[in-house]
């Protein structure tokens, strides 16, 4: 807990003044009087730590309080609080303990940080009686950590189901409303500043699955690293897929899935079709949304912005708030921060139990539905609906450009083996044109 005498004010250092550090200091400037009284005195920006001390930056920092050593703040012993919000693994993991052991509480935005090492950085800062707050780690301004966290305390949560990345979202949402191709909405995802000029870890689905970890964590009590949570990425959807999806009511959301399951944890991130006028359908543009189920309250939906400067600079401050109260202390001892000598906990497969809506491209010819409503009735497939549509010659959008007549079948409940068995199959046999598609359905 921050220590500092009443109307004193607070002095802080931020490690980090890229997109979000640069957030970050404007907001504790152009709202000092706001966040003063919200936090009971003064907070000032002491000191910030930068790889380039020499670039320009309109920021409203004296040039005098901008260093590239760390140890401008961690050994600062008038600076009690630290926001490091630089990303990756190195030298952001070297920071925190340096700023841990030299007394400091931190805020952080750090997803992968956490999701790497969160119980060996959570034990270091419980052995020396500092905090770590990381609201903005997870889903932007959306105050998910804390509603896990102390909000819905009393209950045993039984699920979550999230879009938790705002980029991926952002460009799922200009191909179904604009037509625009991925490549399209890509690019402008980057134009807007929500996606990086590396976007892999944004459109691939590891940032999701980060955050789900972390999630996890919270709700679950139970560390899952985040490798191990299966993960498919939105960079092979096509503009046909989503019209596709829309002309059967659907659109298609990466979703990210945590639940228990029968003593284990049944977790996902993956493309998923959710029925039109659903709350995570209706969740557009750079949006982040999580649903919670617990066993008490039953099920709460939280919605905001998870992708953009301001709205991850929101949460970091609001956690700056909270540790110079004294608040993120107490919940940092409190709400389930795992150790590092924590079990892993025990994931279930992937094999659930769901309708699944396929796309594959066939040979135009007679007797070749027959041959593909064959082999998913031999695994056991339901079929609740086909749709053939015109064929697609060479130069056709439907999974790059490969020619052929794209079926789209909707199966009923399957389990998701027997429909991958299945599609093997498929895939397989001399009528079909490449990889089909495969995606989970989500009518709730």
């Amino acid at each position: 807990m921050v220590q500092n005498a009443d109307g004193q004010p607070v002095r802080i250092g931020v490690v980090g003044l890229g997109t979000i550090g640069s957030g970050v200091v404007r907001l504790l400037v152009d709202s000092a009087d706001h966040i003063g009284r919200a936090a009971g005195r003064p907070i000032e920006v002491a000191a910030a730590v930068v790889r380039d001390a020499h670039k320009p930056r309109d920021l409203p920092l004296p040039a005098a309080r901008i260093s590239t050593d760390i140890r401008t703040v961690s050994r600062d012993p008038t600076i009690t609080l630290a926001a490091l919000l630089v990303g990756g693994l190195e030298p952001a993991r070297s920071m925190m303990v340096e700023l841990l052991e030299q007394g400091k509480d931190v805020v952080t935005a750090n997803k992968a940080l956490l999701a790497e090492h969160g119980p060996e950085l959570f034990d270091l800062a419980r052995r020396l009686g500092r905090s770590i707050a990381f609201e903005a780690a997870v889903a932007g301004g959306i105050p998910i950590v804390a509603a896990i966290g102390e909000c819905l305390a009393a209950n045993r949560i039984e699920s979550i189901r999230g879009i938790l990345n705002g980029t991926s979202n952002f460009i799922l949402t200009r191909m179904e409303e604009d037509g625009s191709t991925y490549a399209e909405a890509l690019a402008q995802a980057q134009a807007r500043g929500y996606a990086e000029a590396d976007p892999s870890m944004d459109v691939d689905g590891t940032d999701a699955t980060q955050k789900l970890a972390i999630l996890t964590h919270l709700a679950f009590g139970a560390w899952v690293p985040w490798k191990e949570i299966p993960r498919t990425g939105i960079d092979t959807v096509d503009i046909d897929l989503i019209r596709y999806a829309g002309e059967l009511g659907y659109r298609i959301r990466l979703v990210a899935l945590a639940r228990r399951a029968d003593g284990r944890l049944a977790l996902r991130v993956a493309p998923a079709l959710v029925r039109a006028g659903t709350p995570l359908a209706e969740t557009r543009g750079a949006y982040n949304a999580v649903s919670i189920v617990g066993d008490a309250v039953g099920r709460m939906f939280f919605h905001g912005l998870g992708a953009g400067q301001m709205p991850t600079a929101s949460a970091v401050v609001a956690d700056i708030i909270d540790t110079v109260v004294g608040r993120a202390a107490i919940t940092f001892r409190t709400t389930g921060v795992l150790s590092a000598d924590t079990p892993t906990a025990r994931l279930a497969g992937v094999d659930a139990m769901e309708r699944h809506f396929l796309r594959i491209l066939v040979t135009d010819r007679p007797g070749v539905l027959a041959r593909i409503t064959g082999i998913l009735g031999d695994h056991g497939i339901s079929i609740a609906s086909v749709i053939q549509h015109d064929p697609i010659d060479a130069g056709g959008s439907a999974a790059g450009g490969r020619p052929g007549v794209p079926l789209v079948i909707m199966t009923h409940q399957a389990r998701s083996s027997a429909v991958r068995a299945a599609l093997d199959a498929i895939d397989a046999s001399d009528v079909v044109h490449g990889r089909s598609a495969c995606l989970g359905v989500l009518d709730e």
